[in-house]
């Protein structure tokens, strides 16, 4: 008797680890990508954007208008600008021009302010999720 439950028993947690295991399963790992200016610029012939950091980012933004934002430190300017066509690096605008300063924000991440001229303006970090 003692024996027949000892079996049941090392049946039973056999049981339970193989079926507890994750061989066979895959995983799904989402990413979120950047857009390139090619991109934007096919969806929205007009748009102001720019890049920094491998990222472009786009103002004129109804809702990104609306925020309360302050500008906090300085982390670049525009260096070059690029009116002709979609091959953008970092620091290059298409209508921004040489020189705006661009500063990060204390409430988001994903907005930067440029300065420029007197004008301050709100872009957005345009991604693809």
């Amino acid at each position: 008797m003692v024996q027949k439950l000892f079996f049941v028993l090392i049946a039973l947690t056999l049981f339970m680890i193989s079926g507890c295991s994750n061989e066979g399963e895959t995983t799904t790992v989402t990413t979120i990508d950047s857009i390139d200016a090619e991109e934007v610029l096919t969806l929205d012939s007009d748009a102001d954007i720019f890049q920094y950091d491998g990222v472009i980012y786009k103002t004129n933004i109804d809702w990104v208008e609306e925020l309360s934002l302050t500008k906090d430190v300085q982390i670049g300017e525009i260096k070059t600008k690029n009116d002709a066509n979609t091959d953008f690096k970092d620091e290059m605008s298409n209508k921004l021009p040489v020189g705006a300063k661009i500063f990060s924000t204390k409430e988001r991440g994903d907005i930067l302010i440029i300065e420029s001229e007197g004008e301050i303006k709100k872009y957005l970090a345009i991604v693809e999720g």
